[in-house]
């Protein structure tokens, strides 16, 4: 089924509009501060399952469940100390847990892709987290885009990639931190890095007093989100660590260059050049390049999760 997508406002009239339309099992998209996301009521089969008919996304990929708060997202994963201490202290954020799901929680099965365990967070969006209260119910929400393809940032990236397949889009303007939530799997014995994002790996590891263990890449058997291989691609080819670029490439700068088409930041700032990352691959995508060239970025803070994005857009699809 197809739908006239609106665009709102974040404002009350479009949360409450965007609420009442996931009480009726439908499909929003709504900002956080790394990404938008396409939102739908988490305890609802066919709603959940829209979400992976929609974008394309395979059956075996868990999806992230948003809350507004710890209270509620103890109603549906198990939280040990370890795990309590780290939401006290990074959510709201970009930070996604992956723990054991409340025996008997309505939650649906499908969120999970059939394992023991759950994707939670919590969004440091104070219009996210208006929305999460006014749904009055868990929301599963990937990012709002197809499987595979560039993350969205702004309220028009959703709606180049799925108008009429969303009733609402509520459009908080550009996303703060442009790169998805950090996972990490607390669910059995000693935390593992699922995925580096928008929390710097140094930080948790600081919380923690420890190294992180971290799990490669899975294409097949995911323990949690984010962890399927190519992804986030544009229609042309990528590729990495480019220090030279021919005529008809786009160079993706990072630095003090005189050559980018884009930059993602001349300064070098890893937080705003995560901001920039989608909305500029999104840009080079749309112009009339055959083909575009990424310079390095450094591997800490951010930038781990910025070349792990790059990384998977260079990968060509098998």
């Amino acid at each position: 089924m197809t739908y006239v997508t609106q665009t709102c406002a974040l404002e009350p009239e479009g949360i409450i509009a965007a609420a009442n339309a996931i009480k009726e099992g439908k499909l929003i998209a709504f900002p956080t501060e790394t990404v938008y996301g396409l939102g739908a009521d988490a305890t609802n089969d066919l709603a959940v399952a829209k979400i992976f008919d929609v974008k394309g996304r395979p059956r075996f990929n868990p999806l992230i469940v948003h809350l507004p708060d710890l209270e509620s997202a103890s109603t549906i994963a198990i939280f040990d100390k370890k795990a309590e201490n780290l939401a006290r202290e990074f959510w709201p954020g970009a930070l996604t847990l992956v723990l054991p799901r409340v025996v008997g929680t309505t939650l649906s099965l499908l969120v999970s892709a059939g394992l023991p365990t759950v994707a939670v967070r919590i969004p440091a969006h104070d219009g996210a987290r208006a929305f999460l209260h006014a749904a009055g119910c868990p929301i599963a929400a990937p990012s709002a885009n197809r499987s595979g393809h560039i993350s969205p940032t702004i309220a028009q990236h959703v709606s180049e990639a799925l108008d009429n397949e969303v009733v609402i889009i509520l459009d908080g303007g550009p996303c703060e931190i442009g790169v998805e939530s950090t996972v990490l799997d607390l669910s059995d014995g000693d935390p593992i890095l699922l995925r580096p994002g928008g929390i710097p790996v140094e930080a948790l590891e600081q919380a923690l007093g420890h190294t992180l263990a971290t799990l490669n890449v899975e294409i097949n058997n995911p323990r949690g989100p984010g962890m399927v291989g190519p992804h986030y691609q544009p229609s042309i080819p990528l590729r990495l660590d480019a220090t030279t670029f021919r005529p008809d490439e786009a160079l993706l700068g990072f630095g003090p260059t005189e050559n980018a088409t884009l930059n993602l930041s001349e300064k070098g700032n890893l937080q705003e050049a995560a901001a920039n990352l989608f909305a500029h691959l999104h840009a080079l995508d749309q112009g009339d390049f055959s083909a575009i060239a990424a310079m390095s970025v450094p591997e800490q803070g951010l930038g781990r999760a910025i070349n792990d994005r790059l990384r998977r857009a260079a990968v060509p699809e098998v």
